[in-house]
């Protein structure tokens, strides 16, 4: 069995990455290639990075920004493996038998199709410019595999999961989002939805970069207008009522309620985004922050 390792690369130094699997891949030897596909990143983080073509199978740098999905399906252009592992560009090895473990679960689960491994973060705590994220990856994201099988489509994340490569082929990522955010839920939908089961274990990546309060709320409001263009679409909306946020606003949708919530909103909204930028509140602002765009969005 060959395993295919894609890594999407963008304004980040990947060569720890690469080396630590390099590292386990010689070891081990693990039949494996490593293939990194730079979506056009600044060009110092290209520069930094471009000494490792000649350290995998191979190395793509795009001119243009293609967005999360479509570069994760640009992936299949490259790989020969009959898996293919996704990691962030951001992720750091933390376990001895990363990819063994991920192998030995293939082997002992042949059937398997996608198998999601789960993440981490430092145990300490950020300073407050960083702490909205890691706050949100330690309450929300960090989940144990106990956890995550309860709900394995809901718990499915991007950052560290294996697919059987036909797989990939016949769901892929749909292209039309290019924008951060939802992506992967989507992705776990269609699967849920052509009865593909995500089998989850506990194999976690280190999130090696917390971005600050400010970038994170940036991204937030990037995922949300995400995911207003998907619900504007009547199947997509369909694929994603499970979705925390999904479930409040189809709630609120044909409700009187809906006009108010917006008012109070475009009054509080600078008030809830300071609470936010100090890092050290409860999640709950964050949800209704997320809310509030999203009903604006909507209108």
């Amino acid at each position: 069995m060959k395993l295919s390792i894609c890594i999407p690369v963008y304004n980040f130094d990947v060569r720890e990455l690469v080396f630590d699997l390099k590292k386990e891949i010689e070891a081990e030897e693990i039949e494996a290639e490593i293939i990194l596909i730079d979506d056009a990143s600044k060009e110092n983080f290209k520069e930094t990075n471009k000494n490792l073509e000649d350290q995998v199978y191979h190395f793509d740098f795009l001119e243009k920004n293609i967005g999360r999905s479509r570069i994760r399906n640009r992936f299949l252009t490259f790989s020969t493996g009959e898996y293919l592992l996704f990691l962030d560009c951001d992720g750091k090895v933390i376990g001895k038998n990363f990819l063994k473990n991920y192998i030995q679960f293939i082997q002992n689960n042949p059937q398997t199709g996608i198998i999601y491994g789960g993440r981490t973060v430092s145990g300490y705590f950020p300073d407050s410019d960083h702490y909205l994220r890691w706050k949100f990856a330690v309450e929300r994201e960090n989940l144990s595999v106990e956890s995550r099988i309860k709900k394995p489509y809901l718990s499915f994340q991007t950052n560290n999961f294996v697919i059987r490569k036909e797989i990939l082929e016949k769901i892929g990522f749909n292209p039309e989002f290019q924008k951060y955010g939802y992506e992967d839920l989507l992705f776990a939908m269609d699967l849920k939805s052509d009865n593909i089961k995500i089998d989850h274990i506990d194999n976690p990546i280190f999130n090696n970069d917390l971005e600050s309060n400010i970038v994170y709320l940036g991204k937030v409001e990037e995922s949300v207008e995400s995911l207003s263009h998907m619900l504007k679409d009547e199947m997509l909306r369909s694929k994603l009522s499970e979705v925390k946020l999904v479930k409040l606003y189809n709630k609120l949708a044909n409700s009187p309620l809906k006009f108010i919530l917006n008012i109070f909103f475009n009054i509080g909204e600078g008030g809830v985004k300071r609470k936010l930028s100090k890092g050290d509140v409860s999640l709950r602002y964050l949800d209704i922050y997320k809310l509030g765009l999203l009903l604006r969005k909507m209108k």
